[in-house]
C-alpha cells in the first residue's frame, strides 16, 4: 500500500475501536452515542449550539434529552431544575416560580433558547423559552 492510500483509511483500527468500548464506562458509551445522534439531529435543528460550546452570558439555542428533573427551591421560591444533556456537555434548565411542568420528564428531548449563565461552577439557562420534542419522533 502506497503511503498515498493510507491517509485515506480511517485512524484506529476496528479492533482498537472494539478494544475502547469494552473498556469504557456506560456513560462514556452512553455521551458517544448521544453526541453521534446530536450532531445527527443537529443538521435538522440547524442553528443550534453543542452545549460544550456555550460561553458565559451567550444567547444560545441548545438541544438535547433531559437525563433529571428535580424541584429545588432557590430563595425561598420553587424552582423546577432539569439537567439538559447533549453528548458533548449538560446544562441545567432551571424554571424560577414553577412546581411542574408538562410534558418536562427525564428522557424528553427538547430544544432550549436563551442566555447562559453560570451557578455553583456549571452553565445555566433560566427561565428558556422551550420546545418540547415529541417522544420518538427520530
Amino acid at each position: 500500500m502506497s503511503a498515498d492510500n493510507r491517509g485515506d483509511r480511517p485512524q484506529g483500527g476496528m479492533l482498537r475501536r472494539m478494544f475502547g468500548r469494552l473498556s469504557a464506562s456506560n456513560e462514556e458509551l452512553q455521551a458517544e452515542e448521544l453526541q453521534a445522534e446530536e450532531q445527527r439531529r443537529r443538521a435538522v435543528d440547524a442553528g443550534c449550539t453543542p452545549i460544550a460550546a456555550c460561553q458565559d452570558r451567550q444567547e444560545v439555542t441548545v438541544t438535547g434529552t433531559l437525563r433529571a428533573v428535580t424541584l429545588r427551591p432557590r430563595a425561598g421560591v420553587p424552582a423546577l431544575e432539569a439537567e439538559l444533556f447533549d453528548g458533548t456537555d449538560a446544562l441545567d434548565v432551571v424554571w424560577l416560580g414553577r412546581r411542574a411542568i408538562a410534558g418536562i420528564e427525564p428522557g424528553r428531548r427538547l430544544v432550549a433558547h436563551g442566555r447562559v449563565s453560570h451557578a455553583r461552577g456549571r452553565r445555566v439557562l433560566f427561565n428558556p423559552r422551550y420546545e418540547l420534542r415529541p417522544a420518538g419522533s427520530e
